[in-house]
């Protein structure tokens, strides 16, 4: 289950590549995710998780810009990678699995990239406008990411 838990939370980071760490951040600062003997002591840090937090609501807002690049570009997917590993070695160091969690946490970040930004042009599609698209996306990231801790984790 953890393993499941260290690649959902990388393909959050492939949707809202700061909304990912944010939750893990306050799952490690609130002890769900135990991280305290592990080299991903930082996570648990309120501090960290304060810092995740202000990023991931400004990431929501950006997205919404027609200025901000697309997440496939290569900045904006390596952004996404990093983060998905830094969340999948998260939740992997809980189980003395970090480097196993790294690596599913960037493969959940490229799935999410890719798969959340055809969904997304998708819905787009369908409903005439890119703004709900994006605000249903915000909403099914954030719903991963909580069930992916609180069930998972």
């Amino acid at each position: 289950m953890l393993l499941l838990c260290a690649f959902l939370l990388g393909f959050v980071a492939g949707l809202r590549s700061m909304l990912a760490p944010a939750v893990a951040s306050w799952a490690a600062c609130l002890n769900r995710l135990n991280v305290s003997q592990t080299p991903v002591v930082l996570m648990s840090y309120k501090i960290t998780a304060i810092v995740f937090t202000i990023l991931a609501a400004g990431e929501l807002v950006a997205d919404k810009l027609p200025m901000t690049p697309s997440r496939k570009q290569p900045l904006p997917f390596i952004i996404r990678i990093v983060t998905g590993s830094l969340v999948g070695a998260t939740v992997g160091a809980t189980a003395q699995k970090l480097l196993l969690g790294l690596v599913l946490g960037a493969i959940g970040a490229v799935a999410g990239t890719l798969g959340g930004a055809a969904v997304r042009a998708k819905l787009a599609s369908v409903i005439g406008r890119d703004l709900p698209a994006a605000i249903i996306e915000d909403i099914a990231a954030l719903a991963i990411a909580i069930f992916s801790v609180l069930v998972l984790g």
